[in-house]
């Protein structure tokens, strides 16, 4: 009983930092699907990673809040600032996840799991031989709380997304994948530095403080690390 009382604390003080979120509120006001919009919106605005005509790839889309962001982006003249962009579309989404996804105008969906071959088949034939300029990731495994089998589910997740990046990116390119600081975290930074020529850790303010998430960016393959030629 006392377990129980306890997480009904834990759920009821998560639901009022939720609702209180001023990026939350933000979200809400502009259309966004998820505060995660605007993750990706400091990351790209520090870095500048994504420009028009760009073939993007959103590795674990849903609920779409990555894809509305990008959609804006590579939309200028139909930007609304926030998530209901339409028209005209300067650019290719491809948007893929275990999970359904609602629609986003001009964004090629497909559901399946990262993690099967076939899947990565069918995502490889919609980029009709074409190599990607970004590859976005906020893939994330189900946490079982168990530190070690967590942090290997999440290695897997970010290893496959290089290994697909290594593949399917333009050597220019630019890979973001989210992990989080624990177990395994430093063998992670050290694979993507030996990958890519420039390596960011980025912590964006909408990343809640309590979180142990983060982002690393890698920018530009090495050689070495390329596969896909």
């Amino acid at each position: 009983m006392k377990t129980r009382t306890k997480s009904k604390k834990v759920n009821k003080a998560w639901l009022h930092d939720h609702i209180n979120d001023p990026y939350v509120r933000q979200a809400q006001k502009d259309g966004y699907r998820a505060r995660a919009a605007y993750k990706l919106q400091e990351i790209d605005e520090t870095l500048r990673l994504i420009r028009p005509g760009d073939l993007i790839v959103d590795l674990g889309s849903a609920p779409g809040a990555w894809s509305q962001y990008v959609r804006n982006r590579l939309s200028p003249k139909t930007a609304t600032g926030g998530g209901a962009a339409v028209g005209a579309l300067n650019g290719t989404i491809i948007a893929l996840d275990i999970l359904p996804m609602e629609p986003i105008e001009g964004v090629q969906f497909l559901q399946g799991d990262f993690r099967e071959p076939d899947v990565l088949q069918r995502l490889s034939a919609a980029m009709d031989g074409r190599q990607a300029d970004v590859v976005i990731s906020d893939m994330a495994p189900n946490l079982s709380g168990i530190e070690s089998a967590d942090a290997a589910r999440i290695a897997h997740l970010i290893e496959l997304a290089l290994e697909f990046s290594q593949a399917h990116m333009k050597p220019q390119g630019t890979l973001v994948v989210k992990l989080f600081h624990g177990s395994g975290y430093s063998q992670l930074v050290k694979q993507f530095k030996e990958s890519f020529q420039v390596v960011k850790p980025i912590k964006p303010r909408a990343s809640r403080d309590k979180s142990a998430e983060t982002f690393l960016v890698g920018i530009g393959l090495k050689p070495a690390s390329r596969t896909g030629e």
